[in-house]
């Protein structure tokens, strides 16, 4: 990413890569997964070695990046900006990250095309752009499609304001908490 062009950078927690930097682009309705959170989201997962992790309007990658530093076996990152896939694309190159694929699609359009795949998913990141008010259509969207594995861990970040989308009865919520501006939640099915 060129400079002049990023807002600052988000680091990696833990695991592998532990202390690299991704920058954060200056693009609409791009809002990263504060490094609290994250720490906070990765101590209730912990290690996610072997797994296949799935990072929906994955923007800056954040998520799906620090789970391939604690050992997911791939990541697909979903992001419909052009710049941020560039940046993923880059980055993952940078840092000879095997297993990462980024995907340039409308995250609901990607999951609704679902049933051609082979793959599932042990962990599915949910982080839709608040002023979108996604949440809900996703929750079912992915539902209704055939990637969950079972036992699968799903996780929803929101908007404080916004209200508790309502999710399968299969998945159990296993842990929740707050920021200053989000709410995030833990699922597993």
């Amino acid at each position: 990413m060129s400079k002049g062009k990023t807002d600052g950078h988000v680091r990696i927690i833990g695991g592998s890569l532990r202390g690299r930097r991704i920058p954060v682009a200056r693009e609409p309705g791009l809002r990263p997964t504060s490094d609290r959170t994250r720490e906070t989201l990765f101590n209730w997962l912990g290690h996610l070695a072997g797994q296949n992790v799935l990072d929906l309007f994955a923007g800056s990658g954040a998520l799906g990046l620090e789970a391939l530093s604690r050992g997911a076996e791939t990541i697909t990152l979903v992001e419909q900006n052009a710049a941020a896939c560039r940046a993923l694309r880059a980055l993952a190159q940078e840092w000879k990250a095997e297993g990462v694929q980024v995907i340039q699609q409308e995250a609901l359009g990607w999951l609704r095309a679902s049933a051609r795949r082979k793959q599932m998913f042990h962990g599915i990141f949910i982080d839709p752009p608040f002023e979108a008010a996604l949440l809900q259509e996703t929750v079912m969207t992915l539902h209704e499609s055939a990637l969950l594995a079972n036992e699968a861990w799903i996780y929803l970040e929101r908007a404080r304001d916004q209200a508790e989308p309502e999710v399968p009865t299969h998945w159990h919520l296993h842990r929740s908490g707050q920021s200053r501006h989000t709410r995030y939640q833990l699922f597993q099915t």
